[in-house]
């Protein structure tokens, strides 16, 4: 469940307090945007796991960040 002001962080209700719940959130929407392909450049790059990373439209696949393709 999440909720209009808290986003995906509001499934933890009133635990673990309001700056881990707002750092998790943004971890969060980091780790679920689409991201530029370096080798198409268009921007249709998403998670696969932790640091797999692949373009849904030329298919390349490679290894970065956690959270982040770098």
């Amino acid at each position: 469940m999440k909720t209009k002001k808290r986003g995906a962080s509001g499934r933890f209700g009133s635990r673990y307090g309001k700056s881990i719940s707002t750092n998790f959130a943004k971890v969060e929407k980091l780790k679920s945007e689409k991201w530029r392909c370096p080798r198409c450049l268009k921007q249709t790059v998403k998670r696969e796991s932790a640091g797999i990373w692949s373009c849904s439209s030329c298919g390349h696949r490679f290894a970065g960040k956690a959270f982040k393709p770098s």
